[in-house]
């Protein structure tokens, strides 16, 4: 059997509501019709399509990605995400990983100083697409073999994951993958300032003062970071203040103003303005866009 079959298979046979799994930080969609363009957060994340596929916006770059491919999110990023190739006689299929910092610092350790050092000074972008080596399709069949073998999995799934992840790092991205393991890289320095600007989205800040806490110079630092999200740091906030207004909305339709307050808008039609050009809409019409949503029964959404 081919492996794109055998995991097509696997992926429709044990996909569920949601995307998580038995095995922790092992995800499985299936989607089967093509969907809006929705905004979320990446995540640190290995993605494989196995049927289907996923289109993705980052700042002002596009990323598509179909069968036998893989994408690589070193950072958890603002993106717009679709399945462009669904349908319930050929849903669209993946598998996801989620990356974890110190399980590739253990890996690069056991590696050597050899391997480590392939990471690179070039600070790379947070989401890349290549062609799914063989081996790592082998491995990720196997890892979801497991699903079926409950005694099997908790001693084999946490081998078969390092094994993923080794051939990532060994593979045409796994550049990115080696500075996510490595403290001092420059994509380390940069996630560092994504991760706080998330935090602190509703604050105002200096750029220079989040260059100086990534330890770069603000020429630096602005470069990096333009490398890594495709965005400048306030266009990351803004991002990040928007999808977090749009999450608000759902559940607070009618206070539009304390809305827009709570992210950090002090000028309503500043709001209105940016929340319009972002989701098409402004903040009242796509607030009660979303509540239709939220009320429509889970299987149409599946």
């Amino acid at each position: 059997m081919h492996p794109l079959q055998e995991l097509r298979g696997l992926l429709d046979r044990h996909a569920r509501p949601g995307w998580a799994t038995a095995i922790e930080g092992v995800l499985i969609s299936r989607v089967d019709r093509p969907d809006p363009p929705a905004p979320a957060m990446s995540g640190a994340v290995l993605a494989v399509i196995a049927q289907g596929a996923k289109r993705l916006a980052l700042g002002d770059r596009v990323f598509e990605y179909g069968p036998g491919q893989y994408l690589v999110a070193s950072v958890d990023l603002p993106v717009t995400g679709q399945f462009v190739r669904a349908s319930p006689e050929e849903p669209a299929l993946g598998f996801g990983l989620v990356l974890e910092p110190s399980l590739v610092s253990e890996l690069l350790l056991q590696a050597g100083p050899v391997e480590a050092s392939r990471a690179g000074r070039r600070v790379p972008s947070g989401i890349a697409v290549s062609d799914a080596p063989a081996a790592l399709l082998d491995a990720v069949i196997r890892l979801l073999n497991l699903l079926d073998h409950p005694r099997d999995r908790t001693v084999l799934a946490p081998l078969i994951k390092r094994e993923i992840l080794w051939r990532v790092i060994t593979s045409e991205q796994g550049g990115a993958v080696r500075q996510l393991g490595l403290a001092d890289s420059g994509l380390s320095h940069i996630a560092r300032a994504v991760c706080w600007i998330r935090k602190h989205y509703a604050q105002p800040f200096r750029v220079e003062e989040v260059a100086d806490m990534s330890g770069m110079s603000v020429s630096a630092f602005y470069r990096n970071f333009q490398a890594v999200t495709a965005m400048s740091p306030i266009q990351f906030q803004k991002q990040i203040r928007l999808q977090e207004a749009r999450l608000l909305l759902a559940t607070h339709p009618g206070d539009v103003t304390g809305v827009g307050r709570r992210v950090g808008y002090d000028n309503p039609s500043q709001f209105s303005r940016e929340y319009r050009r972002q989701f098409g809409a402004p903040p009242s019409q796509d607030a009660a866009r979303l509540r239709s949503t939220l009320r429509t029964p889970a299987g149409a959404l599946s």
